[in-house]
């Protein structure tokens, strides 16, 4: 797979691949670590070397899932965790800044992944009741400590990142970015591009709705895209559209609509990486064939004018303490 510089300090190759679903999103009944296992392994023969986790993913036991399957192959992979989120025995989440705890959050991770040092970094979430300045000088102390190679955030606003990015510099962001969620191309893309900071796009399938195999009837309650108003009833249906101007744009191709929506969003950029996830090696090889799939010009203007997702809402912006609200199914946040 072809290699890319995500930002001046990190190479990575063009598709990365999202984890959290192997543990964390989809109801219990759904999880299979031995699958999982072998489908970390595929996507090291395959050419990902980006694998993307957080501690709350499970909670705690994404992490142990990549640290076991990876260990033998730590020095061909970069792993990116998160941290900032703090799971409650409800449950729900809840944010948590403060330096102490993201020292202690750190440690965790390092031993659940089984290494002396984490590639990538991540601010899962700003938590409004420290100062960012301080939650961003103490993950910066972990990098001069070599206990960490770069950091990352996600979902911080642009005034945010400009902050941070002046205390110690941002390697790569992740949010959300796909065909039916374009919005972060509008203030978050452009910053990242003026200060030379990598793109992370989480959910380029559209959490599995833009594959066009998904419907209302498949979600049950332990799903965390149930509580997404893109996934209700009337949204999926009125959202055939999005899926049927893929579809058409993939008959042209030979393609999937996954593949389009995949190659839609490498499309937007040399500094995007998608990072779709899958539980399955089936769909893995899927999404790794779409980083082949060149969109023509006409492919791209047809996609850009695909009406704008029903139900759309940005959990960039989601409430403090909501049950999930990275929102992660099977792709990340």
């Amino acid at each position: 797979m072809q290699k890319i510089s995500l930002a001046t300090n990190l190479k990575v190759s063009s598709l990365g691949l999202g984890c959290s679903s192997m543990s964390h999103g989809y109801g219990p009944r759904q999880r299979d670590e031995e699958t999982s296992k072998k489908v970390l392994l595929r996507a090291v023969e395959l050419g990902i070397d980006l694998f993307d986790t957080a501690d709350v993913y499970g909670p705690w036991s994404n992490e142990e899932l990549i640290g076991e399957t990876l260990r033998n192959h730590r020095d061909e992979v970069l792993i990116a965790t998160k941290c900032g989120l703090v799971p409650g025995p409800d449950g729900k989440f809840s944010r948590n800044g403060r330096p102490e705890y993201l020292r202690a959050a750190c440690e965790g991770s390092l031993r659940r992944l089984r290494t002396d040092v984490i590639d990538l970094y991540q601010l899962h979430r700003v938590d409004p009741e420290v100062p960012i300045e301080e939650t961003w000088g103490a993950l910066a102390e972990l990098v001069t400590e070599g206990k960490v190679r770069a950091l990352g955030i996600s979902h911080a606003t642009v005034e945010e990142l400009a902050i941070v990015h002046e205390v110690f510099p941002i390697t790569a962001v992740q949010y959300e970015l796909s065909v039916w969620a374009k919005h972060n191309r509008d203030d978050i893309l452009p910053w990242c591009r003026e200060n030379g900071v990598g793109f992370l796009a989480f959910a380029p399938i559209g959490r599995g709705y833009l594959t066009g195999r998904l419907t209302n009837s498949a979600l049950d309650r332990y799903d965390s895209r149930s509580g997404d108003p893109r996934f209700s009833a009337i949204a999926m249906a009125a959202n055939r559209d999005i899926v049927a101007g893929l579809k058409a744009v993939a008959a042209r191709h030979g393609a999937t609509p996954a593949q389009v929506a995949i190659a839609w969003t490498l499309a937007q950029g040399d500094d995007i990486v998608p990072i779709p996830g899958t539980k399955t090696r089936r769909w893995l090889e899927e999404n790794v064939a779409a980083a082949q799939l060149r969109l023509t010009e006409r492919d791209l203007r047809e996609i850009e004018e695909l009406p704008a997702s029903v139900g759309h809402m940005s959990w960039d912006r989601a409430r403090i303490g909501s049950r999930l609200p990275e929102r992660v199914g099977k792709e990340q946040g």
